[in-house]
């Protein structure tokens, strides 16, 4: 896994990746948990971990992996086609995103929790701000708030006016599923994003040795990717994480 050959840059990983492992690797990077939300909802239409089983999960690997900045809650997407699969309203998955938020910091907030803004439009990524608010979260006091549902659409002027709106506010954000194209837009309103673009160039790109028939998960294709990002945008203290391990 990378999380134990790549020391000195930032990794985003999947609970789906490591929820099942008996042992764990022992982290050389910082790294940063996803909590394969996207996925769950995807398939299933709904969250198939409770709250106390995903507090459990992440003190694991917080205690057996290490060097884990942040942890993903479990948001709730809203996307047009994920709304179709859980039938619920944006309102209903910006309730249950920021009470999981809320839930999950009462259950174990030594933990690093990282609370997100989910939405489609501009209101609708205001409305969240406010149900934390009312929840008591101060999202300018936290060290850093995700900003969701925006991965397939990451370019346009509307996630890009979403973005520094939230910004101008002093609220750190992390960027959710940002591609190149949006990071030349907006990069210097994000501390942080991450991608699996790379992975999905890689699919078209002959392996570069015999172990692999393509570079799609290739540990050298997705550091080249991370070194043309940061010589392309060079905005030293932005950090965009390689994607999900």
């Amino acid at each position: 896994m990378w999380l134990t050959r790549v020391p000195d840059v930032p990794l985003l990983v999947s609970h789906r990746r490591l929820g099942h492992r008996r042992t764990l690797p022992r982290a050389v990077t910082d790294w940063a948990l996803d909590s394969g939300g996207f996925t769950e909802l995807q398939l299933h239409g709904r969250w198939h971990i409770n709250a106390k089983d995903y507090v459990r999960a992440v003190r694991r690997y917080a205690d057996e992996i290490g060097m884990l900045s942040w942890a993903a809650a479990q948001d709730w997407m809203c996307e047009p086609h994920i709304l179709q699969r859980t039938s619920l309203t944006v309102r209903e998955h910006q309730r249950r995103t920021v009470d999981n938020f809320v839930r999950l910091r009462e259950l174990a907030p030594e933990l690093p929790w990282l609370p997100t803004l989910q939405g489609w439009t501009r209101s609708d990524y205001q409305r969240c701000a406010d149900l934390y608010e009312r929840a008591g979260i101060t999202l300018t006091a936290e060290p850093l708030v995700g900003i969701g549902s925006v991965c397939r659409r990451q370019s346009s002027a509307e996630v890009e006016h979403i973005v520094r709106a939230f910004a101008a506010h002093q609220i750190n954000l992390h960027g959710f599923g940002i591609k190149i194209t949006g990071l030349t837009r907006y990069a210097t309103a994000l501390t942080s994003s991450d991608s699996m673009a790379w992975s999905r160039r890689g699919r078209y790109v002959p392996g570069c040795g015999p172990s692999h028939r393509t570079e799609s998960n290739c540990l050298d294709f997705a550091l080249d990717w991370y070194r043309k990002i940061q010589t392309t945008l060079n905005p030293a203290e932005r950090t965009p994480l390689p994607g999900r391990s």
